[in-house]
């Protein structure tokens, strides 16, 4: 038995260990659970056991050694680097470029327009992406017949098939999370809504059937369209800068009376043209009783505007799909 021992003792001196792989067959041949150095443990039992104590010496003077020998390669391996690389590696060569992560073109105009009305002293409230009737229609003055609730421009969920008043929509606009606001907080209530709407729209270069919205709302005593205009011309100046050229002309929606929207001019002088960023108005009575909040008491101004046009505009980008094809050589212009 001991000559065995002086073979396998031999074998673990002579064993050539100069790469990872070697190490791992070592470890294999001699250490490892099915390895020789445990068998040689494993035929204890039938050594006499006048010849154990002499027996047992010997194998761990071979396991020390091995553990020794593998313990010190693997050392010297993780060490050094150039025992890693393949003969065609060139150590000198320029490091591969690395690919960094980056905001989405999306995220960053979200939080461009975040910061500004932070600064403007509104803060930021958020709602459910699947509403009801009363928030999405409803209390924001939209009568039974109006077009908005027809098919061709809400995505409407079923819930309960015996039931179609019981039915859900995916909101088309985040209008609904100033109605649960303001059912929340008694006036003064002054807040952004961001967040993703939905429409059952074609989709085009300039329409998408899932967009964001940001709507801002300020209700309190004695608001007036001074100050909505106010605020509106400060945020496209914070945004585009103090030379914007822009207009406010009169518009229609249901939640806002009077209402208006705001366009700003695009290119140079001559070829330019006049582009919708957002529509506004003061808050329609009919809206405030919706929640409660006396409209000969309290007035306000809400306002919305989508987040792909202010970012199309801010970056001359001219086709609203390319924000969603996740196409890496036009996100990587981002940066």
């Amino acid at each position: 038995m001991s000559e065995h021992i002086s073979q396998i003792k031999k074998e673990i001196e002579s064993f050539a260990i100069n790469t990872k792989d070697e190490l791992e067959a070592f470890r294999l041949k001699f250490l490892s659970k099915k390895g020789e150095i445990p068998a040689l443990f494993g035929k204890m039992k039938n050594i006499p056991p006048q010849e154990r104590g002499s027996y047992g010496k010997l194998v761990n003077e071979v396991k020390q050694k091995a553990q020794h020998l593998f313990d010190s390669k693997k050392a010297e391996l993780e060490s050094d680097v150039n025992l890693n690389l393949s003969a065609k590696d060139d150590i000198t060569l320029p490091a591969p470029e690395m690919s960094f992560g980056l905001q989405h073109p999306l995220s960053q105009t979200l939080d461009r327009i975040k910061n500004v009305f932070l600064r403007l002293g509104f803060s930021i409230a958020n709602g459910p992406e699947l509403e009801d009737d009363f928030h999405n229609f409803t209390a924001l003055n939209f009568p039974p017949e109006h077009p908005a609730r027809d098919m061709q421009d809400t995505f409407f969920i079923r819930k309960n098939p015996g039931n179609p008043a019981e039915d859900l929509v995916l909101r088309t606009h985040t209008s609904p999370v100033q109605i649960r606001l303001m059912k929340e907080q008694k006036p003064p209530v002054r807040a952004i809504m961001p967040g993703r709407v939905y429409r059952n729209e074609s989709i085009t270069a300039k329409s998408y059937c899932l967009f964001h919205q940001v709507e801002g709302l300020y209700v309190d005593k004695h608001v007036t369209l001074a100050e909505l205009k106010d605020t509106l011309v400060m945020f496209i100046e914070m945004i585009y800068g103090e030379g914007v050229k822009y207009r406010i002309r009169p518009s229609f929606f249901p939640f806002t009376e009077p209402s208006l929207e705001m366009d700003v001019w695009w290119g140079d002088e001559k070829n330019g043209k006049w582009l919708e960023i957002l529509g506004a108005g003061m808050v329609h009575p009919n809206v405030l009783k919706a929640v409660d909040i006396d409209p000969e008491e309290y007035s306000g101004f809400a306002f919305g505007m989508g987040v792909e046009r202010i970012a199309m505009l801010f970056y001359g980008i001219d086709d609203i799909r390319l924000l969603y094809d996740n196409d890496l050589r036009f996100l990587k212009q981002f940066v």
